[in-house]
């Protein structure tokens, strides 16, 4: 026989309003309370959402999702909606050293995220997979501080804000 016991937590309150705002969340006087018994649960948030993608697939670039950026001594702003962008790409150099930034701007105060110092003698940098998140307000910047660099961003939206996932 299940037993049934109150649980008490500021903690689980909190969550309980985030996640179920449109059941008026936890209310007071209302005891939240957990039972003993085991009770099989089926995760269907991703239907839910409306998304049938893999997690792994929803990381993949397409012609209508992919942005391409190619950056010469300027800075771009490349995205400002609020959510989770996969950047990647590479910068090069034709006959000098330069600088190759990206960086996270609030309009007030600029954040760097990576910055890759481009030697002449190498030629050319590998930017890894990078994950940004841009809250409101927030604008991601590529930076090429100088002619002779080449900066080739590509990059695409892959969740909002709340993380829910956007297809590709």
């Amino acid at each position: 026989m299940a037993q049934e016991f109150i649980i008490k937590s500021p903690d689980i309150e909190s969550k309980i309003n985030q996640l179920l705002p449109s059941q008026g969340g936890f209310q007071p006087g209302v005891d939240f309370s957990a039972s003993t018994m085991v009770i099989p649960i089926v995760d269907l948030t991703e239907t839910a959402e409306g998304s049938n993608t893999r997690q792994d697939l929803q990381r993949a670039f397409s012609h209508k999702s992919s942005t391409f950026f190619n950056i010469n001594n300027t800075t771009t702003d490349m995205a400002n909606t609020p959510g989770y962008y996969l950047v990647f790409g590479n910068a090069s150099t034709s006959n000098s050293d330069g600088l190759a930034t990206l960086q996270i701007t609030d309009g007030a105060t600029t954040k760097e995220i990576y910055q890759y110092v481009v030697a002449a003698a190498a030629r050319e940098v590998v930017i890894p997979e990078v994950m940004v998140k841009l809250e409101a307000g927030d604008t991601l910047q590529g930076v090429s501080s100088t002619g002779f660099l080449g900066h080739r961003i590509c990059m695409r939206q892959i969740a909002d804000v709340n993380g829910n996932l956007v297809d590709p």
